[in-house]
């Protein structure tokens, strides 16, 4: 019984939602499709009906394909993928369905066109029977207004009566706690977060030593805290300032007002705050962190480390403590003192997702990327909610050559990090290994149109999606821009030569393949360096030489090259009136590399710069 009274709820509060849809209120209906899926997030419809309330097209999109991964036949969803640019054109898929008349034909028909009229209606439209009746109207509107109003006028006559000077009377309003009138509360606006999709709210981490207050103080602590709630930390601070002289000796009570002016990003009053509270009690340990933590913050070269020992030595259970001197030995490379850190922190915060998170940036300092996805994936695990786990996933998926995965990851750290330019260009890295080329070239101008700085080792991606979107010009000037940040690369000079040949510019492109034989490591490489070589020879018009590169191409294992590579040389080879070598039969079978793959390169800052593999086929 109480099975079928939850599906009748749900019922309910989904032709709500629908209701609110109709009606133009989104933020209603979005509002109640996130409580339907609190309870089932397996249910395509919720999803579909919830991309019609959402604000962005990017959360459009995400909704119309985690309905399409729940059912792959959604004819909607896809219908909406195709309408938003997310999926391509598909004959299979049907328009939508006509399911209200269409009344504007009617309004286009021509006046010979239309139906003839009949009976009352076709009288009534007559010129004279409208003039008739329009004088019989103001007829009866004169005899109304005699006989109903002038005529009993004037045999009620009453002497005037006058008012008595004077004031006019006044109300007063009804008392407020504050004196204020109460003020609407806005409709939610912007992209859905991510809490909203909980079945239930993550409790935080409660703070440090939550003193009891006493009576006189409790209300002003109570205001304190849902001001600090809203992040009205002025309020906040001014609440607990009241506190200070009804509990003088509690210390937890500057070392909390130093806390709300170091989120407001005022270092120097939260320091002034902090020493208060360890005048109160030297040993009361938060407020040393405070202190390292506000140093910090004016000083990113600040030497905390006593600072940290200290807080840490007052208090050895203070995990926060622990997790804040991790993440300072990790930034000044010293991950092995951080991961001691991270081992007590755990111990004293095993939920904590802030731990893993850090455990995962320091085994990436360690290069065991390994651990360091494991590590993310349990940050993740504990917390959804979390922004910085989804980019750090990103980033670990594309070391990991999870392309999909990483894709996933990144769309939905950027539709909430939308000023993120590093991120938006490690999304499009991501699209263009899954091969989603346009995507690359949006994402990744919409990455320069944020900030270019440290991202020409991304330009790569760009230049060989415009390539195989047949953007020769913008290929080889994005491509030009990769070359002159890292020269060494194989897929990107064999890009340049093919965007060069693009523009015919032969000369050109035959250089770029003297630079790829000089990097060519594999035979599948040398082949095709070969396979360009003779091209752009053919196109510069030296024949001899491109005939020799031909034969020397098809001279090598069949295996170490594409079907169409092999084909075209042979045809070429005819067109240029000369026989074909017989093809050399392989001794031993080499692995067939579609592209070429580069060493990776490790940076600090866990900022994949592995050359694109990706090789385009000729």
């Amino acid at each position: 019984m109480a099975h079928d009274f939850k599906e009748h709820s749900d019922d309910t509060i989904f032709q709500d939602a629908v209701d609110a849809l109709h009606r133009g209120d989104k933020p209603r209906a979005k509002e109640l499709l996130t409580l339907l899926l609190k309870s089932d997030q397996n249910n395509p419809t919720y999803w579909v009906w919830l991309s019609a309330a959402v604000d962005t097209q990017n959360e459009r999109v995400y909704c119309l394909q985690t309905a399409l991964k729940l059912d792959p036949e959604n004819g909607t969803a896809k219908r909406g993928l195709v309408l938003l640019g997310a999926l391509p054109p598909d004959e299979s898929v049907q328009p939508f369905p006509m399911n209200r008349p269409r009344t504007w034909e009617e309004k286009l028909l021509l006046a010979d066109e239309q139906p003839k009229e009949k009976g009352l209606k076709a009288f009534s439209k007559k010129p004279a029977v409208r003039l008739a009746g329009l004088t019989v109207i103001g007829v009866a509107l004169c005899s109304l207004v005699v006989f109903g109003f002038v005529l009993p006028r004037r045999a009620n006559i009453r002497p005037t009566q006058t008012s008595t000077p004077g004031p006019s009377p006044t109300f007063t309003a009804t008392p407020t706690l504050f004196g204020s009138t109460a003020i609407p509360t806005n409709p939610f606006s912007g992209p859905t977060p991510l809490w909203m999709f909980l079945p239930e709210t993550y409790t935080p981490t409660p703070r440090y030593a939550s003193t009891p207050r006493a009576v006189e103080a409790s209300d002003y602590y109570r205001l304190a805290e849902d001001a600090f709630k809203k992040g009205d930390f002025d309020t906040y601070i001014l609440n607990m300032e009241m506190i200070l002289p009804i509990e003088p000796t509690s210390a937890d009570i500057p070392y909390l007002i130093g806390e709300a002016y170091r989120l407001k990003g005022e270092a120097n009053n939260a320091i002034r705050a902090y020493n208060d509270s360890i005048e109160i009690d030297p040993n009361y340990g938060p407020p040393y962190l405070g202190i390292a933590r506000a140093r910090l913050m004016g000083n990113p070269n600040f030497n905390a480390e006593s600072l940290l020992n200290e807080a840490v030595r007052r208090d050895p259970y203070y995990a926060e403590a622990y997790l804040e001197r991790a993440r300072y030995h990790l930034q000044h490379n010293d991950p092995e003192s951080a991961l001691e850190d991270l081992e007590r922190a755990e111990e004293l915060l095993p939920l904590s997702p802030a731990v893993h998170l850090l455990y995962a940036e320091t085994y990436l300092a360690m290069d065991d990327r390994e651990k360091a996805l494991e590590a993310a994936q349990k940050a993740y695990s504990l917390d959804i909610t979390s922004l910085p786990v989804y980019k750090l996933l990103g980033e670990l998926y594309l070391e990991d050559e999870q392309y999909q995965k990483a894709a996933e990851a990144l769309e939905i750290y950027t539709i909430y990090a939308t000023e993120d330019a590093l991120a938006l260009a490690e999304l499009s890295q991501a699209y263009y290994e899954i091969g989603n080329y346009e995507a690359v070239v949006v994402t990744f101008d919409k990455a320069t149109e944020l900030n270019r700085t440290g991202l020409r080792r991304f330009y790569a991606y760009r230049g060989l999606s415009q390539l195989e979107l047949g953007n020769a010009d913008e290929a080889v000037n994005d491509l030009e821009t990769a070359v002159r940040e890292n020269d060494r690369s194989f897929a990107v000079r064999l890009g340049l030569t093919r965007g060069y040949y693009m523009q015919g510019k032969y000369g050109s492109a035959l250089l770029q393949t003297d630079a790829m034989g000089s990097l060519a490591e594999t035979d599948e490489e040398k082949a095709l360096t070969l396979y360009w070589r003779g091209l752009s020879q053919e196109g510069r018009g030296d024949t001899r030489d491109a005939i020799r590169t031909y034969n020397e191409l098809l001279g090598m294992d069949e295996d170490v090259m594409t079907p169409k590579m092999r084909q075209d040389a042979l045809d070429h080879l005819k067109e240029l009136g000369f026989s074909t070598p017989t093809p050399r039969t392989p001794t031993v079978t080499p692995t067939l590399r579609t592209s070429p793959t580069p060493s990776r390169t490790s940076t600090p800052t866990r900022t994949p710069t592995r050359t694109p593999t990706r090789t385009p086929t000729p």
